[in-house]
């Protein structure tokens, strides 16, 4: 028996100035499942998440999150059990507060600490901080850290306010070999957990969905190309199509391992969409 989705678009189309961003896409996720969202630059991703977050309202067809109808709930609530983590939040915080103010402020979804925290809630933040593989950074400046630990602080950050669904945009952007493995362990450590909110993984590479990632959805010019278990979506057809050259993918210790046949022609895709 199907579980009550978390997240589901259906048939969803959304147009801007004649252009259409999401073509008749329809998207289910279920509570216990953990998903990635693939697809190349402007197929379509980053509008689908501001959908589900409300930011932008579909053209045609309907959104549903958490069991709430968007256009008959509050989004500003709804906002609240949505933790969001993206690279593009470095130029909202203070880089001044340190990576436990960071963490703290997670659960008032301000940018900096206004009142006193009580010492249950600091020891939550360290508790994640240390989950995460981020020990020893509590009185770091944001500013000092590296990328990869800055991931870390802000997926901390989400967790606080206990989320039930957490939405990572590409963390990974940006990160070297070393630091994009380590934020990756800490990712599926988190996701494996009891305790976890559903996970929503957006990449553009394969080859970062860890093995607690259940499920996986392709996304082409705007249109669904293929969504469901992982290891059946993510296969050589599927993916060569959404990304508009031929692949041959091989699984190996419950990741994809994904080589291009550059013997093969370059497959062509037409159209656009974000």
């Amino acid at each position: 028996m199907l579980t009550t989705p978390v997240c589901w678009l259906d048939h969803v189309s959304i147009s801007r100035d004649g252009k259409k961003l999401l073509d008749d896409v329809s998207f289910v996720t279920r509570k216990g499942e953990h998903w990635a969202l693939l697809g190349a630059n402007g197929a379509g991703k980053t509008t689908l998440l501001q959908i589900l977050m409300g930011y932008l309202w579909p053209t045609d067809g309907s959104v549903h999150v958490l069991g709430h109808t968007l256009g008959r709930v509050d989004v500003r609530e709804l906002r609240k059990q949505i933790g969001f983590v993206s690279a593009s939040m470095d130029a909202r915080l203070e880089p001044g507060e340190s990576a436990l103010g960071i963490v703290l402020s997670g659960p008032s979804a301000s940018w900096q600490l206004f009142e006193p925290v009580e010492d249950d809630m600091r020891e939550q933040a360290v508790s994640w901080l240390a989950r995460l593989g981020a020990s020893g950074l509590e009185e770091q400046p944001y500013r000092a850290l590296s990328q990869g630990e800055r991931q870390k602080v802000l997926i901390a950050r989400a967790l606080m306010a206990n989320p039930q669904i957490l939405i990572l945009d590409e963390p990974c952007n940006g990160l070297d070999f070393p630091s994009r493995e380590s934020l990756l362990a800490a990712i599926d450590d988190i996701a494996r957990s009891g305790d976890a909110p559903q996970l929503l993984y957006v990449t553009h590479y394969p080859d970062e969905i860890v093995p607690a990632i259940t499920h996986a959805a392709l996304l082409s010019q705007g249109q669904m190309v293929s969504a469901g278990d992982k290891q059946a979506v993510l296969q050589d057809q599927p993916l060569s199509r959404a990304f508009g050259l031929p692949v041959r993918v091989m699984w190996q210790d419950g990741y994809p391992i994904v080589r291009v046949a550059r013997s093969v022609p370059v497959l062509q895709t037409e159209g656009s969409g974000r």
